[in-house]
């Protein structure tokens, strides 16, 4: 079978060269009318977003708003953890100074207290800071961090509230809210797409 026999179903219509059809009349297996659409028989697909980074996606993504309202928050339990922690200092320096006291002096009871005291409340100071400082290092590290930095935002959201609610309930009620409110924000799925995003 050639397409030089005109007995050929797949050649081309008589009176037609063979090869591609001509521009006035439609070969033979094309519609009849109108010319044809692209991707006929097939649903059109959206137009393609341009990305203004080279056609890759995922380009650098906006802080979605929860995940800055939570690196604020860690930065504000920074600041009252650097307030606590200079209360806490003067406590120790006072307790210090009332050891030496001369009418506290040859009270047995009080001098052992002094002793435990200003002992533990330094501890208390250094912890209180070491604490403050973490707080600050998530913050700074929500801007570019990858997805250990959200569960340790979390893990120290959950740890923040918790003792906040037991050893300190009354002063400690301003760093639960805004603990469980950073636990929560970075939490959602608009914070985990934040930390789990390519870092270019």
């Amino acid at each position: 079978m050639s397409f030089g026999d005109p007995n050929n179903p797949y050649g081309p219509p008589e009176g037609q060269p063979s090869g591609y059809p001509s521009q006035g009349q439609p070969g033979y297996g094309y519609p009849q009318g109108a010319p044809q659409q692209p991707g006929y028989g097939y649903p059109q697909a959206p137009p393609v977003q341009q990305s203004p980074y080279g056609g890759y996606p995922g380009g650098p993504m906006v802080m979605p708003g929860g995940v800055k309202s939570a690196r604020v928050m860690l930065f504000v339990i920074a600041g009252l953890q650097v307030l606590g922690a200079i209360l806490i200092a003067f406590s120790a320096v006072a307790v210090s100074a009332a050891k030496n006291n001369a009418e506290l002096k040859d009270d047995v009871r009080f001098q052992q207290l002094a002793d435990y005291s200003a002992g533990a409340l330094w501890g208390v100071t250094v912890a209180v800071l070491a604490w403050g400082v973490l707080a600050i290092w998530l913050g700074v590290k929500c801007a570019n961090g990858g997805n250990g930095v959200r569960i340790t935002a979390m893990v120290f959201g959950i740890l923040t509230a918790i003792l906040g609610i037991y050893p300190f309930i009354v002063i400690g009620l301003a760093h639960t809210v805004l603990a469980i409110l950073i636990a929560v924000f970075v939490g959602k799925s608009d914070g985990e797409a934040w930390f789990s995003r390519p870092k270019y």
